[in-house]
């Protein structure tokens, strides 16, 4: 059996490549648009204690850090991917924190950490309350795996809550 074997002219080969060319250009474009979005995980958490809190809001995004709104708090902050840590949580109130900042403070890190919430609580009013005459303004320990460091000033007291990105 013989095959028999066309073989076209250089130009008829080349005009079939440049016909299929923008056909493939559109397929694989459309490949590419049709692949779903990844949403950035910080929002995620945001949204999440947005849902899972009363009162708390998201208020805006500025680069890696998301700003939320609670009355129990003068501010706070959820920060997305720093130099050594992979998650924080920031919190400002007043210089005698009311038992409401503790418990908002202590549920968002149950929440942005997932550790239980009556070990979030313990973690963070135990840090709250080491400021003082003996141990200074600020206080950095360390409490189930999360790094915590609390300040104060005349007039506010906050708490950052880090997890190391190896943890």
């Amino acid at each position: 059996m013989t095959r028999l074997r066309l073989r076209l002219p250089f130009s008829v080969r080349s005009s079939l490549f440049r016909s299929r060319l923008p056909i493939a250009l559109l397929v694989l474009a459309a490949a590419f648009a049709a692949a779903p979005a990844h949403a950035d995980p910080c929002d995620d958490i945001a949204k999440q204690l947005a849902n899972q809190i009363d009162g708390l809001k998201v208020n805006f995004k500025a680069a890696n850090i998301t700003y939320l709104t609670h009355p129990a708090a003068k501010e706070l902050s959820l920060g997305c991917r720093g130099s050594n840590y992979s998650v924080e949580f920031y919190a400002k109130g007043d210089r005698k924190p009311k038992p409401e900042f503790f418990n908002l403070v202590g549920a968002a890190t149950a929440l942005v950490f997932t550790v239980p919430k009556d070990d979030a609580v313990t973690g963070t009013t135990r840090c709250l309350k080491r400021m003082g005459l003996l141990r200074g303004d600020k206080v950095s320990m360390r409490f189930r795996r999360l790094n915590m460091e609390c300040t104060r000033t005349k007039t506010e007291a906050s708490i950052a809550v880090t997890r190391g990105k190896d943890e």
